[in-house]
């Protein structure tokens, strides 16, 4: 049942997660849902004030109302969809596993294909995406939704290797931007857009590439290593910290400069986070079969 669910949600690691008021907010993590298998990709509507996520092995996208605190069912069968962001239109961009595809639900509810290949071969299983104030989509593609049945549909991968690929805005052209990943998962710009952030999971790290100007990427750089778990998806406060899901320890808080300042403690398993409601304060956090919130006292980073 909803409710209060974990005392002592903050661990302090460093002064500065105390100076920059990062654990000054809610002093318990708030359950708003359970019962799913896995959830993953949480995103804030802001004209809705509605949080959709997804419940992966059991194919349903769930929807949350801020206003009356229901939880009904968005979409199902959902293509076993994984993460979702929004574009600069307020279309819901979705990373289905199943279908291996990225998509577009437009406002009238119609489904568009925005990528399913990369050079004629089939994408693996596309994990999550980011959208740049171009409007060009970025995504992580790792081979988690066709390992197994469990997540998607057991298959053998065409293209060989998990890749980060850009979709351009005017011509739809799927590029390649940047390789090398163990299992690439959650991405996200940072605030001046000038570099992008990419989880890896399978090697527990997460590497920053300076973004150029023609779209390309740099070599990259490890900016933090998860030493004792994995990490899935990031985002950024309006502070430039960057949090990101740990799975079995929470949700880690790191500077700029890259030190581990502090943790969320969790009681379930950590998959995704998003920061959302009406002042961007509230943090929803994804984790194992339930859906938390916690309104903090640090805001995320402004909604492009």
């Amino acid at each position: 049942m909803p409710g209060s669910v974990h005392d002592e949600v903050y661990e302090i690691l460093d002064e500065r997660f105390r100076t920059g008021r990062c654990a000054y907010g809610d002093v318990q993590l708030e359950r708003l849902h359970t019962g799913c298998r896995w959830t993953e990709g949480p995103v804030y509507l802001p004209a809705w004030r509605q949080l959709i996520w997804s419940d992966i092995p059991n194919d349903r996208l769930l929807r949350w109302d801020e206003t009356t605190e229901a939880v009904s069912v968005f979409r199902s069968p959902a293509g076993h969809i994984n993460g979702n962001t929004l574009d600069r239109r307020g279309r819901l961009i979705s990373c289905e596993q199943g279908n291996r595809r990225v998509t577009r639900t437009e406002h009238d509810g119609r489904v568009t294909v925005l990528a399913d290949r990369f050079e004629g071969k089939r994408l693996n299983s596309p994990n999550d995406a980011v959208v740049h104030s171009d409007g060009s989509i970025w995504f992580s593609d790792p081979d988690f939704g066709i390992t197994s049945d469990y997540e998607g549909h057991r298959a053998e991968s065409e293209i060989g290797a998990c890749n980060v690929y850009r979709i351009d805005p005017g011509t739809g052209e799927v590029r390649l931007v940047a390789d090398g990943f163990g299992g690439p998962n959650g991405l996200v710009f940072s605030p001046d857009e000038r570099q992008l952030y990419v989880s890896d999971t399978r090697n527990a790290h997460i590497r920053a590439f300076d973004v150029r100007e023609n779209g390309t990427l740099s070599e990259g750089r490890v900016f933090a290593e998860c030493k004792e778990h994995r990490f899935d998806n990031i985002r950024f406060d309006d502070g430039g910290r960057l949090w990101a899901a740990a799975f079995y320890d929470g949700v880690h808080c790191y500077d700029p400069d890259g030190t581990l300042i502090g943790r969320l403690r969790t009681p379930e398993a950590v998959s995704n986070i998003a920061f959302g409601g009406p002042k961007n304060n509230r943090l929803f956090i994804t984790a194992t079969t339930s859906l938390y919130s916690l309104v903090m006292s640090v805001t995320g980073a402004p909604r492009i």
